[in-house]
């Protein structure tokens, strides 16, 4: 609905994954008003809905197109950013893979002292969001508003690459999300009806119907209001002038890991120093702010098919209209692929006590922006170090709202995170050799024959990484002096604020981020509406292949 009211009792600033989960848990409420504001566009173009509409996004569409700071330890290369600019965030244009991360990663959580987030406690909400066409056990659940399904669009080459990874050693896992999460095996998808099911799909959508729900596009907000030790409202600019929108109750940022901080350094809260260097007026001084930043960094090899056995040329005429047909009126055909449905979790060495590499297995080459297309096609097999100890930071560039944030994952920093990322490589490059996959594969494409020595692998690394799309941190949760929010989500010094995304986490999860984004929302609303948490889950815990526990 369209509502120009200057007060409501609940402003969301960012319509992404936890914002969406925000305005309709809340807007449940007749009693109270919400407004969600999205500084993007609406999730109306066809692409946003199409499985595999993924191939366009990485690309620029619907982003705000930053890029990072030279990396200092990756070359000094500036690395393209992804950073979704549109209604649903991040869950309108990723890749739809649905993975939660290990149950250790929240236990790690609660271990750093964050009540009331440890694996038990967060699995109910992980279950509540989720409509699992398949699963309904102590781990999923299947009346949820989220969509997951299993893949329909996976080509012969994926059963292929299922096997090659066993025949390198990797176990079969039906189940990424359930007891076990090593193992190899077909992703869980975000879809619904072959359809991508976004946060705004799933969530959003539905509760704009009532009366009580506000949600405005294209409205990038300036600053949060304090007064007197609380947020009053958020500044936006309307007819070139700052207009205040005033928030009854509590203001509530979801911007992702690179917009909530943003936001926060340009409402002048933050490490007093940083922001008096830009020309902020400081409201508070908080030095974790923008600092914690962590991201997955993936390293890709490609290899050329020596037949037509992935996607590429799909979108080429007259396939591209022959695929558009078969799905519109079948809803079958290449439009249904993520292009992204298998994968792996494993172990970077005999010591890890955890999975912490992560492979996705794509039907095409070219298909993220940075990376190659081969002429004859190919397949393209991602990997990722998920459990990086590198730190970086997301700072202003000036007190302009409109100038591009300062990223710096500040990837590599760390040896060990280097030397994990190019083993998964390597252990990407013996996969691809493995003898399932000979029937369809003709050669290695990238990095190629010609390079063999870890240093030569690392000049390659440092060509071709990109992120994962994953960043969080930025906001941490805890106690302590770098802790921005506490359990509750409450910025610390500020009444009537919390920060309610993926910038909250104080370490990484060892996986894709949608899904615990969601389910950030789904736990952050019952704290808002002063709910009881859902109760515990009751689970054994498995030790199951090597050193995995649920």
């Amino acid at each position: 609905m369209t509502d120009h009211k200057r007060e409501f009792d609940y402003i969301i600033v960012g319509a992404g994954s936890s914002g969406c989960v925000l305005g309709a848990r809340l807007s449940e409420d007749a009693d109270v008003s919400v407004l969600v504001l999205e500084a993007g566009g609406t999730d109306s173009n066809f692409l946003f809905r199409w499985p595999a509409g993924f191939a366009k996004m990485t690309k620029g569409i619907a982003s705000w197109g930053w890029s990072t700071v030279p990396q200092r330890h990756v070359k000094d290369r500036v690395l393209w950013y992804t950073q979704a600019k549109v209604l649903g965030g991040g869950s309108t244009i990723n890749a739809q893979v649905y993975t939660r991360g290990n149950g250790r990663d929240y236990d790690a959580w609660a271990d750093q002292g964050c009540e009331g987030w440890s694996y038990r406690d967060i699995l109910p909400y992980f279950k509540r969001a989720e409509g699992n066409e398949r699963f309904h056990d102590d781990y999923h659940g299947s009346e949820g508003p989220l969509g997951v399904s299993v893949p329909r669009g996976a080509l012969p080459i994926c059963d292929a690459f299922i096997r090659a990874a066993q025949q390198y050693g990797i176990p079969y896992n039906p189940d990424f999300n359930g007891r076990q999460q090593a193992g190899t095996g077909f992703y869980q998808l975000t879809q619904r009806d072959l359809k991508r099911s976004s946060a705004a799909s799933a969530f959003l959508h539905p509760a704009m119907k009532r009366p009580n729900l506000t949600f405005r596009s294209g409205q990038q907000v300036r600053r949060i209001v304090l007064e007197r030790g609380r947020a009053i409202g958020i500044e936006v600019e309307e007819d070139g002038r700052a207009s205040l929108i005033r928030a009854g109750r509590e203001v509530l940022v979801t911007s992702g890991a690179i917009g909530s901080p943003r936001l926060m350094l340009l409402s002048g809260i933050g490490p007093a120093d940083h922001l008096t260097s830009v020309g902020v007026d400081v409201q508070h001084d908080l030095p974790g702010v923008g600092r914690n930043l962590q991201d997955h960094l993936d390293l890709c090899a490609l290899c050329e098919c020596s037949g037509r056995y992935s996607y590429d040329g799909v979108d080429k005429f007259p396939r591209s209209v022959i695929a558009a047909l078969q799905y519109s009126l079948f809803k079958s055909g290449p439009v249904t692929s993520s292009l992204f449905e298998t994968g792996a979790f494993w172990y970077s060495d005999d010591s890890a006590p955890l999975p912490d590499i992560q492979f996705h297995f794509g039907q095409g080459s070219g298909i993220e922006k940075g990376i190659v297309a081969i002429e004859n096609g190919g397949v393209t097999l991602n990997s990722a170090y998920m459990r990086p100890k590198s730190r970086g930071s997301v700072t202003l560039a000036s007190a302009d709202p409109r100038d591009a944030p300062l990223i710096d994952p500040n990837y590599w920093a760390e040896p060990k995170d280097r030397e994990a990322s190019l083993k998964a490589l390597e252990i990407s490059r013996e996969i691809l050799a493995q003898p399932a996959l000979k029937p369809f594969l003709s050669r290695e494409v990238l990095p190629g024959p010609e390079v063999k020595t870890r240093d030569e692998l690392f000049d390659y690394a440092c060509r071709l990484a990109k992120t994962q799309h994953h960043p969080v941190g930025t906001c941490k949760m805890g106690h302590g002096e770098m802790a921005v929010v506490d359990p509750e989500l409450k910025v610390r010094g500020i009444e009537g604020l919390r920060v309610c995304d993926s910038s909250i986490m104080p370490t990484i999860n060892s996986s894709n981020t949608n899904a615990p984004t969601i389910m950030i929302g789904e736990k952050a609303s019952d704290m808002v509406r002063g709910l009881a948490p859902l109760p515990a889950a009751v689970l054994e815990h498995n030790d199951g292949l090597r050193r995995d526990l649920a």
